[in-house]
């Protein structure tokens, strides 16, 4: 029950800080997302799970009861971590917690609204990690949205509206599209399953026959439909390029603790689908795609970096720096190797940490200059030292600094990417290799830019010492990223590998043998 009472301390938080008086709503909400975060980092140091949800062994805090019957599928309040899903809960709960304590200088209207919408969406985000009926997950996955539309329609920036719309339109076609397919796979599944718990259909679809026609398709054909159906749907979410649009809008015109949650965490929602889906219900489909879905992470990796050297606003630079380090997930995913997969996993956890620190680091610099725009600022260390070392922290970090999560992240994927059984990995890799290059480019000409040289401010406001609550998630961030960089096997990835050999093993039975 401990995921259970971690989702209702969520929303019984939520619930408490919306009904308050705004100006109690900021140290409250602050005050009530500790308790999460303690339980959840409690889950993880007794985390005892050594399977994987959907393929077996052990799942940790497991906990199924029976809810209702839809046709002839009953579906069940289904929960359970694994090494997979249980970092991403931890991270939810510490960037919610740490997004919070960035929010107190920012949000000054409608407080409590906000606050209560912060704890909602950590409650979504929870159970979307935690859930394994598809019923319960999907709930979760769209009630994410909905607090996210309204932080950035509400306490965005000048075109907050249009963003919000456009994230929302984007994110939930995306969601139907998915939903097409994968109930294509529950039909054609038919008296295969009698449910729709996760687990049940991933062994289903391992099953030879089990997988029968629909209507005019046929089951590799159907096979093959639903799985770019559901890929489209997350790759949406992730996003990889060409369904990135959407990012940019929605990170300039937010507010920069939703910046923060939208690149810490809601982004990994897409590479996690995408791994319990496509790359574990699908092995077959994803090796033979393995080539156009490593192209299109390479062209992520490259597109998204060359994005972010054009530009000239902070927000919008990091942005999609995103886009570009997401593309390492999917490059990692699709490899199907031990450093491969669990290399990815490692790098959703990773990135969460070094976007989220960046994002806060350009909303003490907004906050303290009234600008983001690299060309109205310079010098910016002499006034804010503390805030200037946490961005180059930050920024070297994403360049793949020993020691740091970035670089033991990006040595798995292109370790497992290069080891991997597709044609031209070798190749996609070491064109992988070059957005670091490019990466560096724009992080140090925008660091020259804003933090060194004489100081200069194009705005008329007073360039001020950022607060203590501006800088101490900074902080924390930090220490997070480097320990995770110095002890990833012991930390994390050991944890991973425990959930992810399970893919590779049941892949290479299904192939054969071998990968």
């Amino acid at each position: 029950m401990m995921i259970e009472l971690l989702i209702a301390l969520c929303l019984l938080g939520a619930f408490a800080v919306f009904v308050l008086p705004d100006e109690y709503a900021p140290k409250a909400a602050f005050g009530i997302s500790l308790v999460p975060l303690a339980l959840s980092l409690y889950m993880y140091l007794t985390f005892d799970g050594t399977g994987n949800a959907l393929l077996g062994g052990d799942i940790a805090f497991e906990s199924q009861y029976q809810w209702l019957t839809l046709g002839s599928y009953e579906v069940s309040w289904f929960m359970g971590l694994d090494g997979i899903s249980m970092p991403l809960v931890v991270l939810a709960t510490l960037l919610t917690t740490l997004a919070i304590l960035a929010s107190w200088t920012p949000i000054n209207m409608r407080q409590s609204q906000f606050y209560g919408l912060m704890l909602f969406m950590e409650a979504s985000l929870v159970g979307v990690f935690g859930a394994l009926d598809f019923l319960i997950w999907f709930v979760f996955w769209e009630a994410v949205l909905v607090p996210m539309y309204f932080l950035i329609g509400i306490w965005g920036g000048a075109r907050r509206k249009y963003a919000a719309i456009k994230f929302f339109v984007y994110t939930n076609i995306a969601s139907i599209v998915m939903f097409v397919g994968f109930f294509g796979l529950v039909f054609g599944l038919g008296d295969s399953i009698s449910s729709l718990a996760l687990p049940e259909i991933a062994q289903a679809l391992r099953t030879d026959g089990a997988l029968g026609s629909l209507g005019a398709f046929g089951a590799d054909r159907l096979a093959l439909l639903a799985f770019v159906a559901m890929f489209i749907g997350f790759a949406v979410k992730v996003p990889i390029v060409p369904f990135h649009t959407w990012l940019p809008d929605a990170h300039v015109e937010a507010p920069t603790p939703a910046s923060v949650m939208l690149a810490g965490v809601l982004l990994k929602m897409g590479t996690y689908a995408l791994l319990r889906f496509n790359f574990t219900m699908l092995p077959s489909i994803a090796r033979d795609l393995a080539v156009p879905i490593a192209v299109l992470g390479v062209v992520s990796i490259l597109y998204g970096a060359m994005l972010a050297l054009a530009q000239s606003d902070l927000k919008r630079i990091v942005a999609y720096s995103s886009v570009s380090s997401m593309g390492y997930v999917t490059l990692g995913l699709v490899a199907y190797t031990m450093y491969g997969t669990g290399g990815a996993t490692f790098q959703m956890v990773s990135h969460g940490l070094i976007s989220g620190l960046l994002f806060a680091c350009v909303g003490v610099i907004y906050n303290t200059t009234h600008t983001r725009m690299v060309g109205d600022m310079s010098g910016l260390a002499d006034k804010m030292p503390v805030t200037a070392g946490a961005f180059v922290a930050g920024a070297f970090a994403y360049m793949g600094l020993p020691l740091m999560a970035g670089f033991a992240a990006e040595f798995f994927v292109f370790v497992g990417s290069f080891d991997a059984h597709f044609a031209y990995s070798a190749l996609l890799t070491a064109l992988a290799m070059f957005g670091i290059v490019i990466v560096a480019g724009y992080l140090l000409w925008s660091m020259q830019r804003t933090l060194f040289g004489p100081f200069r401010s194009e705005t008329d406001y007073e360039v001020t010492t950022a607060s203590l609550h501006d800088v101490v998630p900074l902080l924390v961030l930090i220490v997070f990223i480097i320990a995770l960089g110095t002890f990833p096997y012991d930390l994390a990835f050991e944890r991973v590998l425990d959930a992810t050999e399970p893919i590779l093993e049941t892949t290479a039975a299904s192939f054969g043998g071998g990968l």
